[in-house]
């Protein structure tokens, strides 16, 4: 049965089947029941997407907890420009 085997897929496989959906709808050469077809299988793909992610988040969360419990949150910091283009300077030092 198909839907065994779409609750088996990792994340990529998934990602990259929801993909492939996407190239083919906007390549608009199928026929209209062929494309609704598609357009659900993505939705579905695309559900199962977000929900891995959302598990994945709340494992982090879990992980990122202090030893009383409390999430602990950090801002997200970019690397400074120079370390992403390649270049190097003083303020890298």
């Amino acid at each position: 049965m198909e839907n065994s085997k779409e609750q088996v897929r990792t994340f990529e496989t998934s990602l990259e089947a929801l993909e492939q959906i996407v190239r083919q709808l906007e390549d608009g050469d199928l026929p209209l029941e062929k494309s609704l077809e598609l357009f659900e299988q993505g939705i579905r793909l695309s559900r199962e997407c977000q929900e891995r992610l959302s598990q994945a988040e709340r494992r982090i969360e879990i992980l990122l907890r202090d030893n009383q419990g409390r999430p602990v949150a950090a801002a997200f910091k970019e690397p400074p420009a120079e370390a992403t283009d390649g270049r190097t300077g003083e303020a890298d030092s």
